[in-house]
Formats: structure tokens, sequence, C-alpha cells
């Protein structure tokens, strides 16, 4: 029911990414095509058969987290019905999510990233090497999402001032800095962009061999690529750069007002999440290190 009305709704009132917004119809869709299996009304849907949904979902092997994603898509979209006077009450209202574990975010340790970064320079001389260079570089060395790299352009990059305009989610503009190796990598890459008369002349810092905007599989396949050289743990996605990026900052004692700002959270509480990987990895070394541990 006015589910286009509620994703025009994200889209532009609420200004989510294609991504979230894609989810959210997925959720929804799924919503939608299990009240036709089943038979169920639309307008009669209550609190009671929600709680149906939910449980079926369970059982059908989705994990706590799955089913609490689903929760919070369907609490919001009954919302936004209520407020267009669509429905007269909201029947997820009172469901409460499930209890999830606290899972610690996948990181890979600085000295092995500063050792494949070394080795990467070493490559090849090439346009594709340089890329996917920069891409690694710029993900681990700024903490940026993968869908923030793929938006930047070349007018983003501010040499002069050392910092890069990132383009964040609900089209939030932060500045993230630069070091000067990253520069200086950056400038080489530039260079390397525009002599090797690529088909196509997209405007994007991150572009694929024909010139094209640089596209989210790409970018993964990459990071997998190379990370696969210094780790064998299975996450080898762009984010677990973002992870590793935060991770080091606060092992050095970067303040985490500062962390939260550079990784363009809303609230500090996104961010406090790294304080605890911090404390687990400090356990750990007690653990090898002390003589009574």
């Amino acid at each position: 029911m006015c589910k286009s009305g509620f994703l025009n709704y994200l889209k532009y009132e609420k200004r989510y990414s294609v991504h979230t917004i894609t989810a959210y119809d997925t959720e929804i869709q799924s919503y939608l095509y299990f009240l036709e299996k089943e038979g169920f009304p639309f307008e009669e849907v209550d609190y009671k058969f929600c709680r149906y949904y939910f449980a079926t979902m369970k059982e059908n092997g989705k994990s706590a987290s799955s089913v609490n994603r689903a929760i919070s898509v369907l609490k919001s979209y009954y919302k936004y019905l209520q407020r267009e006077s669509l429905v007269k009450s909201n029947p997820v209202h009172l469901i409460k999510a499930l209890k999830v574990g606290k899972k610690l975010p996948v990181v890979v340790e600085k000295e092995k990233m500063t050792t494949l970064l070394d080795q990467m320079e070493d490559l090849e001389d090439s346009f594709e090497n340089s890329r996917d260079f920069i891409v690694v570089e710029l993900l681990f060395g700024t903490g940026i999402r993968l869908a923030e790299l793929l938006e930047i352009k070349e007018r983003d990059i501010d040499f002069y001032n050392k910092k890069i305009l990132i383009l964040g989610k609900r089209n939030k503009l932060r500045f993230v800095p630069m070091y000067t190796s990253l520069i200086h990598e950056l400038k080489q890459y530039l260079e390397k962009k525009r002599n090797s008369k690529l088909q196509n002349n997209s405007e994007h810092l991150i572009v694929t061999n024909n010139g094209k905007q640089a596209y989210p599989k790409l970018v993964y396949r990459i990071v997998n690529k190379y990370l696969s050289m210094i780790t064998s743990q299975q996450k080898r996605s762009p984010h677990i750069l973002r992870h590793s990026f935060a991770t080091s900052l606060l092992d050095n004692g970067a303040d985490l007002n500062a962390i939260k700002e550079l990784l363009g959270h809303a609230g500090l509480s996104a961010t406090q999440i790294y304080t605890h990987n911090s404390v687990e990895r400090l356990k750990n070394i007690y653990k090898q290190a002390h003589p009574k541990a």
C-alpha cells in the first residue's frame, strides 16, 4: 500500500542513499509478498499478525539482526502511512527488537596495512595498479565509505589545503584531511589517468580501465585481491578498511569526537564501538605478554 510514496518520502524528505532505499524496498516487498501468500488483507494486519511474520522469519533461519532490520523498516513504513492517514494504527509499534550479541568490528592490523601499501608501491608502473593503490590507500588512509569513494570527483581534491570534500550519507558534506604521501600518490595517479587517454573521460576520481565511473563490485574485487595477500580472514570488504582506520586512530590516542567527525557519523554512539575493539586488543596483548595472565 502506497509503497512508492514511502520510498519517495525516504528519497526527497529523509534524503536516504540509493542503497538504503533499495534495502527498504526489498524489506517491504518481502512483507507484502508474505501477506499475499497468507491471504491476509493489508487493512486487517494487527500486532499479532506482525509478531507471526517476524517469528516466521526467525524460524526460516533469518538472523536476529535481519529480523530487527525488518522491524525497523516496517515501523517506519507504518508511521508514514499513519501520517498520511492511510492506516489508523501502527501494528509494529509495540514490537521490540530481538537481542543481538555485540559484534566487534573486524580490522586488519595497521602493521600489515603498512606492509601491503609498501608492496603495492613497488608494483609495475601502470594506470590500473596506480588506481588500485589509490583505492586501498584512500579507504585506509581516510576511513571513507565505499559509496563516498565512488562519488569523489577530481575537483573535490584540494591539494593546497590538503583535504578532500566528501559527500556523505543524507547528502552531508565534510572534509577529510590528506597526509603528504597520499597527496603525492594522488598527483601521480591523476597524471597517469590523463596520459592514459582512456576511452571515456569521467570527472570521477576512481574510474574503470575504460575511464567510466567505477562501480562497487570493482572496488570490492580490488580490496579483496590485495587484502588476501596479507590476511586469511574471511571478511575482506572495503568497510574493513574503514574499521581499521578508526581503530588505528583510537589505538594511537585520537579523540573519539575527532574520529566521529572524520568518519561522518551522525552521533557518538556509532563511533563508540571502536573503544570496545581497542579494549579487546589490549586484553589480548595483556594475556600474551604478562607472565601471570
